[in-house]
């Protein structure tokens, strides 16, 4: 009598099973790629790190920034406010000098003014002139008889002279004025080319 499990179908040994395309020890459910943002996390605490030192550097850059804007318009202020007290020191130093001149003026507007009188007093306003100039750092520049300066001097003719020798101040055209050491304007002058020479007009 047959046995009853002759029915069932056995393996063939001669055929290879089918290959199990699973790794071991891996599930076989869908492999999802990780996130471009997800790393490790000490790249993600260093990545933090580095944006807090970015903001706390950029806080630093523009709290330099006003600090600086502010210099500059706090040194501009003051330097304005010096430039206007200096003005005004010189101002009322002249203010005597207006008034002199204001005098001479009305003196000469009177019937038979003396013309010698009123060129003594201009002369005397004038040296009360160039005294309060002076004593603001300015400088007359009046080279008559010095050696000619192309720093200090500037030459509008040159004219032969048998007391000055050449290349000296001959006549002071226009006088020049410097202030504190530093030329504001050079002095006009004519130059001696030196003695006449014969046979030359």
């Amino acid at each position: 009598m047959p046995d009853s499990d002759s029915s069932e179908t056995k393996p063939d040994p001669t055929v290879p099973p089918a290959a199990d395309d699973t790794p071991s020890g891996e599930d076989s459910g869908p492999r999802v790629a990780p996130s471009p943002d997800e790393g490790p996390p000490d790249l993600a605490a260093r990545l933090a790190a580095a944006q807090a030192e970015a903001a706390a550097n950029f806080d630093r850059f523009a709290r330099a920034t006003a600090d600086l804007e502010n210099f500059r318009r706090r040194s501009v202020r003051e330097k304005d406010e010096l430039r206007a007290v200096a003005t005004g020191r010189v101002l009322e130093d002249l203010f005597p000098v207006l008034d002199n001149l204001a005098r001479a003026v009305a003196a000469a507007r009177q019937p038979g003014a003396d013309v010698k009188g009123l060129l003594g007093g201009v002369e005397m306003v004038l040296a009360q002139f160039k005294t309060a100039l002076t004593s603001h750092g300015l400088t007359e520049i009046a080279p008559e008889g010095e050696r000619f300066d192309p720093h200090q001097h500037e030459a509008i003719a040159h004219q032969p002279s048998e007391k000055l020798p050449e290349e000296h101040v001959l006549t002071v055209v226009r006088s020049g004025f410097a202030l504190n050491g530093r030329l504001l304007r050079p002095a006009s002058v004519v130059v001696s080319s030196g003695p006449p020479q014969e046979g030359k007009s």
